[in-house]
């Protein structure tokens, strides 16, 4: 039941303005008192929420991944639950801050991330989930300086952009030139969450040669949530189960 401020005439008449209901509010004088003013606001109000959840979880690319109430959190040696599950509450995204989220290949870096976009697309935001590998090769892979530019907006825009696994293969300077041109116009205004199997101090192999590596990782550190996790190959341990698990049931299939 809609709650008694939500249907004051005042305040229904500031929601149909919203949803830009241009016919009602023109004849708002004839229909403000009607019963069923507060049912339709409704209905259009979660009408375009479900909507819009659904174009963003289109574009969002998070993909499928496991959700944290299964994940396993007694197989890492080290990882801060305390410090992800506060990541979940999203106060980094108003504050504009960074995550980085930096551990060994198959640690959950990438679960965690994928957890943390999702959440942030019910909360109502806009999320970009990419590989380092896509982005680096749709940036440069452009050849005019306006498509450049057009595509850099396109990373800068969303209130989360999420690149995952920085530090996997090697990069150009060109490439780490579009990294610090990214990271830069995001920083302070847009929140961006890195997972890497790299430590900072690594990063100049992850870029040989370029020089903006330090500014680079300057400006992604400062304000950051820095989330370090220590495990070995959660992806290794379950083949290793389902593998046990056929040799069993083999084994009392056997007469």
């Amino acid at each position: 039941m809609p709650s008694p401020k939500m249907t004051d005439p005042d305040t229904m008449r500031a929601r149909t303005a919203a949803l830009n209901l241009h016919g009602l509010l023109a004849h708002w004088g004839e229909v403000a008192n009607q019963s069923w003013i507060a049912p339709l606001l409704d209905w259009e109000e979660q009408e375009r929420a479900r909507r819009s959840l659904e174009r963003r979880l289109g574009t969002a690319h998070i993909g499928k991944f496991k959700p944290l109430c299964d994940f396993d959190w007694s197989w890492p040696k080290r990882c801060d639950r305390e410090a992800i599950e506060a990541l979940m509450a999203l106060d980094f995204l108003r504050d504009a801050s960074n995550v980085v989220i930096v551990g060994p290949n198959g640690g959950g870096k990438s679960t965690i991330a994928q957890n943390i976009a999702h959440q942030a697309l019910i909360a109502g935001h806009n999320v970009l989930f990419t590989s380092a590998g896509q982005l680096f090769g749709d940036l440069a892979a452009l050849d005019s300086d306006s498509a450049l530019r057009r595509r850099l907006r396109h990373y800068a825009s969303p209130q989360l952009l999420v690149i995952d696994e920085v530090g996997y293969l090697s990069y150009s300077n060109r490439h780490a030139d579009l990294m610090f041109e990214l990271i830069s116009r995001r920083y302070q205004n847009k929140s961006t969450l890195v997972t890497t199997n790299r430590a900072f101090a690594e990063w100049r192999e992850v870029f040989p040669n370029a020089a903006c590596v330090v500014s680079m990782v300057d400006r992604l550190i400062h304000h950051a949530e820095i989330i370090a996790i220590d495990a070995e190959s959660y992806r290794l341990k379950e083949a290793q189960e389902r593998t046990e698990q056929r040799a069993r049931r083999r084994g009392s299939a056997k007469p």
